[in-house]
């Protein structure tokens, strides 16, 4: 229960950062987030099981949908060659 909850707060806080102004368009708090959350979404499996850590992983990919777009992008061209 404690890692749902830490979870929810982490969503919270993303969204949050995500409404206030930014003069990088919010990378660096995009990098705080992810290493943050990957340890949390550890977690999150370790406690409820992979079905609610699936579900965490894609609500953590909503949150931060712009780094996992370039993420897709870089790995493209790395296997495209």
């Amino acid at each position: 229960m404690t890692s749902i909850i830490l979870f929810c707060l982490w969503v919270v806080t993303a969204n949050v950062i995500a409404m206030l102004p930014s003069r990088d368009h919010h990378w660096s708090a995009a990098y705080v987030l992810i290493s943050v959350g990957i340890p949390l979404l550890g977690y999150l499996t370790w406690q409820n099981g992979p079905v609610i850590g699936l579900v965490g992983l894609v609500a953590g990919m909503s949150v931060l949908r712009w780094p996992m777009i370039y993420l897709s992008r870089w790995v493209r061209t790395k296997v495209g060659r």
